[in-house]
């Protein structure tokens, strides 16, 4: 799973929110969302980091892998303090508060990292890290404002808006992170647009976005028990198996997309050396037009992905009670058909390649929103805040965290032994790049098992 996109979602938020205090109308709302979304959800920034830090690879491996497994653990090391406080927090608190202060700290500190200059580098890699801490208060607090304003459809179909941020910003991210690179040399400034929206959308969302009653969308306001404590909290949620089936689902599809964000365009890059249709890349700085591709199609398949995910599930749960997972399910097996596709042709068909892409990926962010609603269905509200943390938690610590690394390493230790063949340099890091797709035919088999439970867990929830 990509990373959450904190500024495009950060706007999104503030506009659906207000938009229902205002009694907007529901087309309106999609409306404004389809605006901003344009604009704003570019600043996927981990993203752009990796889109520009990406295309040198190719002469700097091995240092790269080093710098970004510190990264990783610093913003592992940091999600994993703050996920459950924030959780915590957000079950029991004023949450825009709390969301408003967690994007104000991820803005400053995103800003103040674009000035680190090279012989600091590891402050530059502390300071991903913390990025964390902001991406935790984001992730965890808005799906549940969001769960406690829609119900039902409405509630699947503006949390498939909700969540368009995410393959949206971070696809649009590749191709900021490549424009600021080459336009003015240093990756740098992909870090410098986004904190300054993301300051005024967190002050928008602080002085304009309501505070919902939690599990008022539910009818459940006036009923809803004393709160437990986070112990039992945690218990609750360990036993609660279509929330831990789901959840390890959600891994699935994070390790793939982050091994895809970061390695998909170096292999695309190195077929077209094997087809001998371009050359290898020695320079600093080199050509995006693979990134940019990528990005385009990244933005495409998950606006794509989303919707149909949404009308989808709306039109299976006419048929049966299980379509959300269900759908989560075959979208996911389907997925991993394509994908292995695309090792298959990338070699002779750099078009056949993203054609594979595009449908490997649209079945791959079916199951965003739905997976975001399998949660509002079998988690009580006071508990959700504390139910999306670890979600994100695991998703982030067993997923994309790890995953880009894993994949170097594997291509890395394939490669020794024909450093210098083109051929093999492709054909290492395809090898490599082949864990994805049985890694979502895992995720897949877990989204069934959630099918199974989910009915029962669902009812559990409605009677507590």
């Amino acid at each position: 799973m990509f990373p959450s996109n904190p500024l495009a979602g950060e706007i999104l938020t503030w506009i659906i929110l207000s938009a229902q205090s205002l009694s907007l109308p529901l087309t309106l709302v999609r409306s404004l969302y389809r605006a901003v979304i344009q604009t704003l959800a570019f600043s996927a920034f981990e993203y752009c980091y990796s889109s520009c830090a990406s295309s040198q690879i190719e002469s700097s491996t091995s240092l790269f892998n080093d710098i970004y497994q510190c990264s990783i653990s610093f913003f592992i090391c940091s999600f994993m303090v703050a996920a459950p406080i924030f959780g915590y927090l957000g079950d029991r608190f004023n949450r825009k508060v709390i969301l408003s202060c967690g994007i104000f700290f991820w803005s400053i500190v995103t800003l103040l990292s674009s000035f680190i200059s090279k012989e600091y580098y590891w402050l530059f890699v502390l300071s991903r890290g913390l990025v964390g801490i902001g991406e935790s208060s984001y992730s965890s607090i808005s799906p549940t404002i969001i769960g406690d304003l829609f119900t039902n459809n409405s509630r699947t179909m503006m949390l498939s808006v909700f969540y368009l941020a995410i393959p949206l910003g971070s696809g649009l991210g590749y191709i900021l992170g490549a424009s600021a690179k080459v336009a003015a040399g240093d990756w740098h400034w992909a870090l410098r647009v986004s904190p300054l929206l993301g300051i005024t959308a967190g002050t928008l969302i602080l002085l304009f976005v309501p505070e919902p009653k939690r599990g008022s969308a539910d009818q459940m306001g006036g009923r809803i028990k004393t709160r437990t404590s986070w112990v039992c909290d945690m218990k609750a949620l360990a036993k609660n198996r279509s929330y831990v089936f789901s959840s390890l689902a959600s891994a699935a599809v994070s390790f793939a997309t982050g091994a895809f964000g970061m390695w998909i365009p170096l292999y695309l890059a190195r077929a077209q050396v094997v087809q001998k249709t371009a050359e290898a890349c020695t320079k600093e700085i080199c050509n995006s037009t693979d990134s940019m591709i990528f990005g385009a199609i990244t933005c495409v398949t998950g606006l794509l992905g989303v919707l149909i995910g949404a009308v989808t599930t709306r039109l299976c749960r006419q048929k049966t009670e299980r379509a959300d997972p269900l759908v989560c399910a075959v979208s996911m097996l389907g997925s991993a058909i394509f994908i292995c596709l695309i090792f298959v042709v990338a070699k002779k068909s750099i078009v056949g390649a993203y054609v594979c892409i595009f449908i490997g990926e649209t079945l791959l962010f079916l199951n965003w929103a739905i997976t975001a609603d399998i949660l509002m269905f079998v988690v009580i509200p006071t508990r959700r805040a504390t139910a999306v943390a670890f979600q994100s938690f695991t998703s982030h610590l067993l997923g994309d965290a790890g995953s880009p690394y894993l994949i170097g390493l594997i291509s890395d230790a394939l490669q020794q032994s024909y450093a210098t063949s083109a051929l093999w340099r492709f054909l290492s890091l395809g090898y490599a790049l082949m864990l994805c797709p049985f890694i979502i035919v895992l995720g897949g088999m877990f989204f069934l098992a959630t099918a199974l439970f989910f009915l029962d867990d669902r009812e559990k929830a409605e009677k507590q």
